[in-house]
């Protein structure tokens, strides 16, 4: 299934903020693609998979590392050039060869995760081994991008052939130029070359003192560059042999595009893996950075959200504190929706964090659809939406020429159009830009029509008497941004079920207001406003213990959890190490002279010359040389991992 999670949504939720993020974590150019292209899915079995295979290498980096990517390069636009009948050149062939002996260490690697990262399995059976490949390459193109003399016996004689001719052909201008009475009819003593022949810088007036082909005049007639007939032949002959250089590096390059091209799908299929596992390690290492978790996925609609913080302001503090500002945190909230209500009606303060708190839970939403943790605590829970709607901001629709009000609510219309129950619908100042009175009745009217499609929404608003929704309708609760009435400042922080409360009143006489004036204001205040407030305060203790109840609970249920947790993971770190060393120490035992092996301190593959187990050693041979070594630096070869 198609996500219906559109561009401008991502956009106004600031996504492309964290794609980089984790195009900046990858370590190739093809990692770097998939994120900054991702976008999330709405199968949650895929989504479980992504973060499976986050969560289980998070899990196994420690004892083993993240994946070595040092020297791989997209070098997919050359395997495809491949096929057709012009070959590859040199350079590209070069990158094609670093980049495929980079996947022996990459296999290498691989094959000692698989059984901690299970869900590598996949990964590790698309990405081959095709060293080989790079061998052949390298035995006739240096990392350089240029072709060795050896690479074929026909080129390393033309070569020769080449040199032979040239120092003939340098014997030749040498005689000539320590000829004293030649030298002083030159308009320097030295020789220059025409067109890749050898000439020499002969004054006009010695024409036909120097015999030979003269190939052309300066600018002034001055000089005349003549090639001395001696060398005539000479240059004749590098000619020749630059153009049978040509073609036998045309020949040599052609069979080595070919073995590119036999093995292109596995290549392709490779650097397709690659990337793959280039992404994931990228949000590992930004789960690392930013203290992210992998949430547990819901399928009853659930959301709920610990200690969550807002990711991109994350990303701007870190980069400020880089920078060497002051430093800034996030303020982590606590929100829910899909449990105990499906509507979340947010109120508070203006610059209190209403905005923030949408965009935390629409863009930690798409993280987790996306396959990225997120930073939030580790009991958070997050449902996979098929929709995922936001109305934020003052954006107008100028071609239509709607007003601020008329665009919002055009937005507004749109969504209830297109959203149902996997549906997650974001809405900034419900009910603003109008008449208070029509603009909560609109506002009221909107939120039936959420709960009547089995939405889960958050909506902020500043109107008194949208609070008021909650005390009357099932599936619907408010919460609060607080508000310090000492410092007169927001603090951020969320505080779930509570409405917010009506701060005017309160900064007008922290402001000075006389208290008469306060006490008139109040007097203003209708009827409805005032039971409703009478009404927040009754129930306020109330909402305030159940929900500092259900935190307590929470956290000894997660306690409790990661106790467990730490206990198995214990136990399955030391199965798997007896488990490899058992195997290991039956390899080692197995052992006969001439099996191959691969030894770690020098990552190359070598030949067993004897063992001395009595000793725990074994000699080893390389091709020039034979090493003695403990036999703890020996490892199965790559094909046999």
């Amino acid at each position: 299934m198609r996500t219906t999670v559109d561009e401008t949504t991502l956009r106004k939720l600031e996504f492309d903020a964290i794609r980089e993020a984790l195009a900046g974590r990858c370590a190739t150019s093809l990692g770097k693609h998939l994120a900054r292209t991702m976008t999330p899915t709405v199968r949650p079995a895929v989504v479980r998979r992504w973060l499976g295979q986050v969560r289980e290498l998070l899990t196994a980096a420690d004892p083993h590392g993240l994946p070595p990517l040092g020297g791989i390069y997209d070098v997919r636009e050359y395997v495809r050039a491949s096929v057709f009948p012009a070959p590859l050149e040199a350079d590209a062939l070069a990158k094609v060869a670093e980049t495929l002996a980079a996947t022996a260490e990459l296999c290498r690697w691989l094959g000692r995760i698989v059984e901690a990262v299970p869900s590598f399995i996949e990964l590790r059976n698309q990405i081959s081994d095709l060293s080989s490949i790079a061998v052949a390459i390298y035995e006739a193109v240096d990392p350089r991008g240029q072709v060795n003399d050896n690479a074929s016996p026909k080129l390393a004689s033309i070569r020769s052939a080449m040199e032979s001719t040239k120092g003939k052909i340098r014997g030749v201008f040498d005689r000539i130029l320590r000829h004293g009475s030649l030298a002083r009819m030159l308009q320097y003593a030295q020789s220059t070359f025409h067109n890749d022949r050898m000439v020499l810088p002969l004054k006009a007036e010695y024409r036909g003192r120097i015999q030979g082909i003269i190939h052309r005049s300066s600018d002034t007639g001055a000089t005349l560059f003549v090639e001395p007939a001696e060398s005539v032949e000479l240059n004749n002959s590098i000619i020749q042999l630059r153009d049978s250089e040509s073609k036998e590096i045309t020949r040599i390059l052609k069979l080595l595009t070919q073995r590119v091209s036999a093995n292109a799908r596995e290549i392709l299929t490779t650097l397709r893996a690659v990337g793959v596992l280039d992404l994931i390690a990228a949000k590992v290492r930004y789960a690392k950075a930013r203290a992210c978790v992998c949430p547990e996925i819901d399928d009853q609609g659930v959301l709920d959200l610990h200690d969550a913080r807002h990711p991109v302001l994350l990303e701007l503090f870190a980069k400020e504190e880089k920078e060497g500002q002051p430093l800034r945190s996030v303020v982590p909230i606590d929100v829910r929706l899909g449990e105990d209500f499906d509507v979340l009606i947010l109120t508070g303060p203006n610059t209190g964090g209403k905005t923030v708190t949408i965009k935390t839970v629409g863009l930690l939403a798409v993280m987790t659809q996306c396959g990225i943790p997120i930073p939030a605590g580790p009991d958070s829970r997050m449902p996979v939406f098929h929709q995922i709607f936001i109305d934020i901001g003052d954006e107008q629709s100028l071609q239509q020429s709607l007003s601020t009000f008329s665009s919002h609510l055009a937005n507004h219309l749109r969504i209830l159009g297109h959203c149902g129950p996997q549906s997650l619908v974001l809405i900034d100042e419900l009910g603003a830009g109008t008449d208070p009175d029509e603009g909560a009745a609109i506002g009221r009217a909107i939120i039936a029509e959420l709960l009547r499609l089995n939405a889960k929404a958050v909506v902020t608003t500043h109107l008194s008497t949208l609070k008021a929704v909650a005390y009357s309708t099932p599936r619907v609760d408010n919460a609060a941004v607080e508000f310090d009435p000492e410092s007169l400042k927001p603090t951020y922080h969320l505080r779930m079920g509570e409405p917010g409360n009506s701060n005017a009143l309160i900064i007008a006489k922290r402001l000075g207001m006389p208290a008469r004036l306060v006490s008139q204001a109040k007097e203003y205040l209708d009827d409805t406003t005032q039971a409703l407030n009478k009404a927040i305060a009754g129930t306020l203790r109330s909402r305030r213990e159940a929900e500092e109840a259900r935190r307590v609970a929470r956290e000894a249920a997660l306690q409790s959890h990661r106790e467990r947790e730490r206990f198995e993971e214990q136990q399955r770190r030391l199965e798997q190490s007896r488990a490899a060393f058992d195997s290991w120490t039956k390899w080692i035992y197995a052992l006969r002279p001439g099996d191959a092996v691969y030894v770690r301190p020098m990552k190359r593959a070598a030949k067993v010359v004897r063992m001395a187990l009595h000793q725990q050693k074994a000699v080893v041979g390389t091709g020039a040389v034979d090493i003695e070594l403990p036999v703890t630096d020996l490892d199965q070869p790559i094909e046999d991992v």
